[in-house]
């Protein structure tokens, strides 16, 4: 069974960093292309960054991430991680891991604030 779990979120101040991280189990995390979303409150989600699958390396930013956010894969954990730099408040939003667009985990929330 498929089964992805973020983790990491919380509050930081602008500026600040965080590092999430998803742990996949049902399948090796280099299998399916791996993707982080994100979801603000009364917007649609959006894209982050994704990894390649199929044990490939090519990765995906959206323009907004501007350079702030590396996404790496680690196949012995069985995890994909999002370290997150130089956040601003518009980074705030609920993020969400996805695997082969088919499955999601249940997100965690990224609040920037001073």
């Amino acid at each position: 069974q498929v089964q992805l779990v973020e983790s990491g979120g919380g509050l930081v101040q602008p500026g600040g960093s965080l590092r999430l991280s998803c742990a996949a189990s049902g399948f090796p995390v280099d299998y399916y292309a791996i993707g982080w979303f994100r979801q603000a409150p009364g917007k649609e989600r959006t894209g982050v960054s994704c990894i390649s699958g199929r044990g490939g390396s090519t990765i995906f930013y959206a323009d907004f991430v501007e350079g702030r956010f590396t996404i790496s894969r680690d196949n012995t954990k069985n995890t994909v991680a999002l370290q997150m730099n130089s956040l601003k408040p518009e980074d705030t939003a609920v993020y969400y891991c996805n695997a082969a667009s088919l499955y999601w985990g249940r997100g965690t929330q990224v609040t920037v604030s001073s």
